[in-house]
Order: structure tokens, then C-alpha cells, then sequence
């Protein structure tokens, strides 16, 4: 079995078999010849159903995350919201969807207590949005096998060079490709990637077929692209992440940073246990409260205010702002997606705007 790194720089590809390409070629038809009779003699009816662009997109994905299958979908939402309408009627669902419980998934007695009898799916984000909350995984599927549910992770903060939850008892796992996975801020598109190509798995390639929720075949080249420079961005994005989280840890404004890579985080060695590197997300809460916070966002500059995460660039986001009234999150916390741009240059940012305060 090759090393991730390979995986990432050649899974699913091979010389284009009409003109040795190299690179795959984009596959933009929208239907495919076939016999009389419908047998499909180049294994392709039509674009809705599967695609060769997209074909080998998922099989790159599947490589990636140990997979026995992955489908790709046009948005990390229409990927979880297959996952859960292909669950049978009247399941329960402790976190999202359906019938629900929400529960701490830090906290396996907790999860345990949100267990019912018809219990279907348990649905984890790790590291989380935006407190960078890290769960058990391995834990989290023992207590999800014993009631006879599946897991699925959502590893959209930690693309599978960081982490890999199949391999440590996950059913499932959602990503948001718009992020890491793409890279680049110019595509987007949800991968679900599936232990067994079960029941469940086929009840969310019927429904993707059914319901039209196929990324197209532009967004998966443009997906299959950034695949292949994963390995080398993620190091890069961690390495400055860490820098960023150890400077805000020691400057007198901030209250708190949030960021499994330092030992102070109280999930530190669950992290250190489960994933190779800690990310390139964090957050932190400026001493002052809401105001204060707004004032430091305002006043950066390489940071940028927007939504989303993953890309090259580094991008500052208020989340109470984002998310309305009724927000959970901390008034002064702002989250940030930190890019591959030269650490100091990212410090001296940060360092002007909370020292003009």
C-alpha cells in the first residue's frame, strides 16, 4: 500500500488511453453512446448518473480516506443531507437531522446518554466549528457500534493527510471539498466516503442519482487538482497555523486560543493521538468581549474578513456576526483560516492590530 502523499500525487489516474496525457483530461459531455439495446459498452449513459471526470475523482477520494467507496456531490450540505435522508424512516440521530439529540461529543457519557433504541447514525465534528473541539473517534465507534448505529465524522478542519476516521472506526466521512480539499477557493463540492460499499452507501448513490446532486465535471477536475497538492499545502498551512497559535497564546490581549496543537488545549492528546498534524484552523477570544474582537478584525490587513477556510489565503471571520442571534459562540472569539503565506509576515499582522487597541 503506497504512503498518502503517493496517494494524493497519482491515485486514480493513469496516461489518458487516447492521447498519453498525463494530466486527466476534462470530461464535459452530458451523454454517452450506447448499444440498441442500452448496454453501455464504454461503462457511461449519462453525466447525472457518473461521469469519468468524476469517476476518477472518487476513486482518488476513496484512496485518500481508506475508502471502499466515495461519491462526490456538489456541496459538503448536499452530501450531508444525502447521508441523512437515506437513513430508514423514523431513525434517530444524536447531533443532526431527523429526530435528534445534540450531545458533547468530548464527552462519551454524554453520548451515551443521548443513545435511544432506534438510535441510526452518530454524527461527530472533529476538530470543531469553531471552537476546535476534538473528538474521540475510535471511542465514538465502539459506543456507536454497541447500540448498533453508524458513525460518521465530519473531517472538514482535518482532510485525510491530517486524519483518517475510517481507520480508526468511522462509517462515514463528510467533507467539505470546497476547503482543503479543492484548495484553492474556486470550487466547490461534499464527498462522503463510505468503510463498507454497503446498504447505505448505494441508498446515497440513489439518492445523489435521483435528487440531481451531481457535482459537476469541471468541479470535479478542479477537486482532483488541488487532491494532488494536498500533502504539501497541509504542512505548509499546520506549520503556519502552530506559529500563529504560539504568538496569540503569548500576547497580553487575548483571552484564550483554541488550537489542538497546543498542550494547553484540553484535547491535546486525543488530538496528538488521532491525527498526524494539528490543522491549519483555529480560533481565539480577544480580552474585551464582542467590540474588541470587531476592532482587531477591522484592523488587519493579510487577514481577510470572508467566510470559508482552506484556501491559500488567510481569512478572519467575527462568527457571532455570522452566525445572528442565536449564536452559541463566544462574543469575542474569531476564527481564523490561516493560509500559506510567510509566517512573520501573518504575525506582524496580527501584532499591529492587537497592539493598536
Amino acid at each position: 500500500m503506497h504512503r498518502i502523499e503517493t496517494l494524493a500525487a497519482r491515485a486514480g489516474s493513469a496516461p489518458d488511453p487516447v492521447s498519453g496525457a498525463l494530466s486527466p483530461p476534462l470530461q464535459l459531455a452530458t451523454t454517452f453512446e450506447h448499444t440498441p439495446d442500452a448496454q453501455l459498452p464504454h461503462g457511461y449513459l449519462y453525466q447525472r448518473y457518473d461521469n469519468p471526470t468524476q469517476h476518477e475523482t472518487e476513486v482518488a477520494l476513496a484512496a485518500l480516506d481508506g475508502a471502499a467507496r466515495a461519491l462526490l456531490f456538489p456541496t459538503g450540505m448536499a452530501a450531508g443531507a444525502t447521508a441523512l435522508q437515506a437513513l430508514p424512516r423514523g431513525s434517530h440521530v444524536p447531533r443532526w437531522g431527523l429526530e435528534y439529540s445534540l450531545a458533547d461529543f468530548t464527552d462519551a457519557d454524554a453520548v451515551r446518554a443521548a443513545l435511544r433504541p432506534d438510535t441510526a447514525l452518530l454524527w461527530a465534528e472533529t476538530p470543531s466549528n469553531p471552537l476546535l473541539k476534538v473528538s474521540d473517534i475510535a471511542a465514538l465507534a465502539q459506543i456507536a457500534h454497541a447500540a448498533g448505529a453508524r458513525l460518521l465524522v465530519d473531517g472538514t478542519f482535518a482532510p485525510p493527510v491530517l486524519q483518517q476516521p475510517l481507520a480508526l472506526g468511522a462509517d462515514i466521512v463528510l467533507h467539505s471539498a470546497t476547503k482543503y480539499l479543492g484548495g484553492h477557493g474556486d470550487v466547490m463540492g461534499g464527498v462522503l466516503a463510505f468503510r463498507e460499499d454497503g446498504t447505505h452507501a448505494a441508498a446515497c448513490h440513489g439518492l445523489r442519482l435521483l435528487g440531481g446532486a451531481t457535482a459537476s465535471p469541471f468541479a470535479a477536475w478542479m477537486i482532483l487538482r488541488g487532491i494532488r497538492t494536498l500533502p504539501a499545502r497541509m504542512a505548509w498551512h499546520c506549520r503556519n497555523a502552530r506559529a500563529v497559535a504560539e504568538f496569540l497564546a503569548g500576547h497580553a490581549r487575548v483571552a484564550k486560543v483554541h488550537f489542538p496543537g497546543l498542550a494547553s488545549h484540553p484535547q491535546h492528546a486525543v488530538a496528538t493521538r488521532q491525527m498526524r498534524d494539528y490543522g491549519g484552523m483555529l480560533s481565539f477570544e480577544v480580552a474585551g468581549g464582542r467590540e474588541a474582537a470587531l476592532a482587531v478584525a477591522a484592523r488587519l490587513r493579510l487577514f481577510t474578513n470572508a467566510t470559508s477556510l482552506g484556501s491559500t489565503e488567510s481569512l478572519v471571520e467575527h462568527r457571532t456576526s455570522v452566525e445572528g442571534p442565536a449564536s452559541t459562540t463566544p462574543p469575542g472569539l474569531l476564527r481564523l483560516s490561516v493560509g500559506l503565506e510567510h509566517a512573520d509576515d501573518l504575525l506582524a499582522d496580527l501584532a499591529q492590530a492587537l497592539d493598536a487597541g
